[in-house]
């Protein structure tokens, strides 16, 4: 069952879900409005000596970031780049899986705030972290909807909340996009 309205400011008011900051006007009917951070990261591009071109990102291999700040004259997102931004908001869901879904007015701009990190775990504490892509250069600004949480209720209680797994790569409370750490995976015991 997706969580309503009047089920996500019960679960609120109970703590199941935290939502920091909470705006009543940000509520919709089956969901929540998050908003765009004030900074977006993208991956240091690192060249080839030899060849002159671009190494790809390694699944192995942490990669530096460059910050972006968002100034208040707005940012323009570029076709074929990646952007990780956060939401302004700090979630915490403790009874229901959370979901990550963009704004469809986004949506028809050409706009993608997830490429396949949609869900959350039950456990999850933290602002979301979104691999924003778009189609046509775009100009963003901070503080502006960008997406909409919804909750969805399990059939059970989790063996283990997000925050207790011992590999849990994303458990740093912080506003700021955090990057992959794919490479952890890759970890000699």
């Amino acid at each position: 069952m997706i969580l309503v309205d009047r089920d996500i400011l019960v679960a609120v008011q109970t703590g199941d879900i935290v939502i920091d900051p909470f705006d009543p006007s940000s509520l919709g009917t089956n969901s929540y409005d998050v908003h765009l951070g004030d900074t977006l990261l993208t991956y240091k591009e690192l060249i080839n000596d030899r060849l002159y071109e671009p190494l790809p990102l390694d699944v192995r291999q942490a990669r530096e970031t460059v910050p972006h700040k968002i100034e208040d004259k707005g940012f323009v997102l570029k076709p074929g780049e990646l952007y990780l931004g956060s939401t302004t908001e700090y979630t915490e869901s403790h009874r229901h899986v959370p979901f990550l879904e963009g704004k469809s007015s986004l949506g028809r701009l050409g706009m993608s705030i997830h490429v396949t990190a949609g869900k959350g775990d039950i456990g999850f504490c933290n602002h979301w972290t979104m691999e924003i892509t778009v189609v046509k250069p775009l100009r963003v600004y901070a503080g502006m909807p960008v997406g909409q949480l919804l909750w969805f209720t399990p059939s059970a209680v989790p063996l283990m909340m997000y925050f207790n797994k011992p590999n849990a790569k994303y458990t740093i409370k912080d506003q700021k996009p955090q990057a992959s750490e794919m490479h952890r995976n890759f970890r000699k015991a």
